[in-house]
């Protein structure tokens, strides 16, 4: 029988041999046995594809739930009066309390400036810019949805608003759109004020980045030269300019609205263009670029009112 020296380690030849056959064959079985499932990680859908397959308007499912919800839990309106931890106040009086009182807990002297990123002012914290409009504040709301599925908009879709005031349309728009893709033009300085100091913080929409200017008399030229738009819309805005003014503003935006799939929406009417005469109106927008598209009317869906808007389509590069 031979010997392998290994420091008194004594391994005979046919013990080797069966140990590596039996190395081997474990090897093999391992080898050609079928893998386990990989657990490496796979490519996901993108985000903002995920987010177009949102709902943008509420559905009759919805609304159907949300009945059957006050009902399961047999709620009816009540009036609203001083009760257990409730003390009902009136804007006035909250503003009054916050000037007063500055809150139930709040830092003095010296430290008062020191722990808020971004004092912002009691008017606009007790929320009187909601009332500035002749219709309530939950409206804006209806206008986002006619808009965006009217112009059959994505969250990678560009919007420009003229005259967005306090973000009661645009708040909407800038949580749906991506960063960057909701611009607006404004002249009020404190619909401005209540918009950026106010508005946005507080719903949590600083990282989007919108582009608001403080501009009038149509002047685009802060937006970029070459800034295409899905939509353009201008809500109550031409009723209080110069026809001669919209027209202007017109001519600078037909350039800046995508061919064909681009929109320009108008609310309540376009006087600025039928007082000219039916076939005279459809002339100068013709020779803009523009081409009327119709009348629409959308439904609030909380209270008893509806928006009137008038498109229009760029119909030539």
């Amino acid at each position: 029988m031979a010997l392998l020296p290994s420091k008194g380690v004594v391994i005979s030849v046919p013990t080797l041999v069966l140990s590596v056959l039996g190395v081997a064959t474990l090897l093999f079985f391992l080898l050609s046995s079928p893998s386990a499932p990989c657990s490496c990680p796979t490519p996901t859908e993108p985000y903002s594809s995920i987010r177009s397959r949102e709902p943008v308007s509420t559905s009759s499912g919805d609304v159907d739930w949300v009945k059957t919800q006050i009902e399961a839990n047999g709620l009816h309106m009540q009036q609203n009066i001083l009760r257990k931890g409730i003390n009902p106040r009136t804007r006035q009086h909250q503003l009054q309390d916050l000037l007063q009182f500055k809150g139930i807990s709040h830092y003095e002297g010296e430290e008062a400036n020191n722990h808020t990123a971004l004092p912002c002012p009691g008017e606009l914290l007790v929320e009187e810019h909601h009332s500035n409009y002749g219709e309530p504040w939950a409206g804006g709301r209806d206008v986002f949805e006619f808009l965006a599925e009217s112009a059959h908009l994505t969250p990678d879709s560009k919007v420009l608003e003229i005259g967005c005031g306090t973000l009661r349309v645009g708040l909407h728009f800038i949580r749906y759109l991506e960063p960057e893709h909701f611009h607006c033009l404004e002249r009020d300085e404190l619909s401005l004020m209540a918009a950026l100091r106010y508005e946005l913080p507080s719903q949590g929409l600083l990282y989007k980045r919108p582009l608001i200017v403080r501009g009038e008399d149509m002047d685009f030229s802060k937006f970029g030269s070459d800034t295409m738009y899905n939509l353009i819309y201008a809500s109550a805005v031409f009723l209080h300019m110069p026809d001669k003014l919209v027209w202007i503003g017109l001519e600078r935006l037909v350039g800046k609205l995508k061919p064909l799939e681009g929109r320009i929406f108008v609310s309540h009417n376009i006087k600025f263009c039928s007082r000219l005469g039916g076939e005279e109106c459809t002339k100068r927008l013709n020779s803009l670029g523009l081409e009327y598209r119709g009348k629409h009317t959308h439904d609030s869906l909380l209270f008893n009112h509806y928006e009137i808007w008038f498109e229009l389509r760029r119909f030539k590069a």
